[in-house]
């Protein structure tokens, strides 16, 4: 389903990942700085512990590597077994801010320039949902032909936030699908820009 749609990825990856790199660079040397001062200061005074949450995900091809997003949670036991509900409790106030507004993803610049991850592509899973979702969604591991994105289609199309059934997981891999079977350098400029006009939507409401 997915081979001639990968083959047209990888012939052109030089300028996907060109992209990526310059993208991320760009983000980290201006705006990552200032937001990783504030950001900081604002986590550690709302609750203990280190400014980053690191967990693993599943990327390209299947294979584990170590996501970063800022810290929107309370310490807690059950943060990679339990995905976060709307109204969770270990949600810190000011972590509810960064979920709602995406901007917790923001420290993800870093996995894009190691080449973990891509600016845009299918969101990357939590490895219990990977092993959870691959047995009972047909072709679910085919969205792990390309790097896991920042954004990615499913993300500007406002399929945001947790998944709390199996039909709304459902939706999403069918959107990641479709990215990957129709992948174009002007498919991920559009969503990139889907994406920013998403959030200062978001932000105006805050």
């Amino acid at each position: 389903m997915t081979e001639k749609t990968t083959l047209n990825i990888d012939n052109f990856q030089w300028l996907k990942r060109g992209f990526d790199i310059i993208f991320s660079l760009c983000a980290l040397l201006t705006v990552f700085p200032l937001s990783y001062v504030i950001f900081g200061l604002l986590i550690k005074s709302s609750s203990a512990g280190p400014i980053f949450f690191v967990q693993k995900r599943t990327g390209l091809n299947g294979k584990d590597f170590n996501c970063y997003k800022f810290r929107s949670m309370r310490l807690n036991n059950e943060a990679h077994e339990v995905q976060a509900s709307l109204n969770d409790p270990r949600i810190t106030p000011f972590g509810r801010f960064l979920r709602r507004s995406n901007l917790d993803e923001f420290a993800q610049f870093w996995n894009v320039l190691k080449g973990d991850m891509s600016v845009v592509g299918p969101r990357p899973h939590m490895l219990r949902h990977t092993e959870y979702y691959s047995k009972i969604i047909d072709n679910y591991m085919d969205r792990h032909c390309v790097r896991p994105g920042l954004t990615g289609w499913a993300q500007a199309q406002g399929f945001n936030g947790s998944t709390q059934t199996l039909e709304q997981m459902a939706d999403r891999v069918r959107l990641d699908l479709w990215y990957v079977q129709n992948w174009s350098f002007g498919l991920d400029l559009k969503i990139v820009g889907m994406t920013i006009a998403n959030m200062f939507k978001i932000l105006n409401k805050v």
